[in-house]
């Protein structure tokens, strides 16, 4: 399992590669990957800046992937997720899920990806021709992580 936040960027076919590596039981790997858009809410985007609680925010990405790994039977667990400032058309996030077989790796991943939407602490600020706002988290993002609760 790794969890990692950073500024830097990434290229996710190279996350999603190294998920398998060096690792022959592997059968099965899911990946998502969250980009920047250049609209919102119907406004134009220009740009986010994306705040976090250093510390807090891995311990939160860290028990979502060990909440996964609990629920499926998986190989591995990545989740990479970017702060700082950002423009439309680059990676923000990536979660992959590795098992044997694709069943786990796919709902490990959804979970993940779920979990990280409502349970991280990550705040966004978009730039917009109206001026700077703070993205509101959704309804819909509720409802998708309510799927999993048992």
């Amino acid at each position: 399992m790794s969890v990692r936040v950073q500024q830097a960027p990434f290229d996710p076919g190279a996350e999603l590669n190294a998920l398998h590596a060096a690792n022959l039981g592997i059968g099965a790997v899911a990946g998502f990957v969250g980009y920047v858009r250049d609209f919102n809410d119907g406004r134009d985007v220009a740009g986010m800046f994306l705040e976090h609680a250093p510390g807090m925010t891995e311990k939160a990405l860290g028990k979502i992937a060990d909440e996964a790994v609990q629920r499926w039977p998986l190989l591995k667990v990545e989740i990479l997720h970017r702060v700082g400032p950002l423009e439309p058309g680059e990676p923000i996030v990536f979660v992959g899920a590795a098992s044997a077989h694709r069943e786990a790796a796919f709902d490990a991943c959804r979970f993940v990806m779920d979990y990280l939407k409502t349970r991280a602490p990550f705040w966004k600020k978009e730039t917009t021709p109206d001026g700077p706002r703070w993205v509101e988290g959704r309804e819909t993002d509720q409802s998708a992580a309510g799927r999993w609760r048992s």
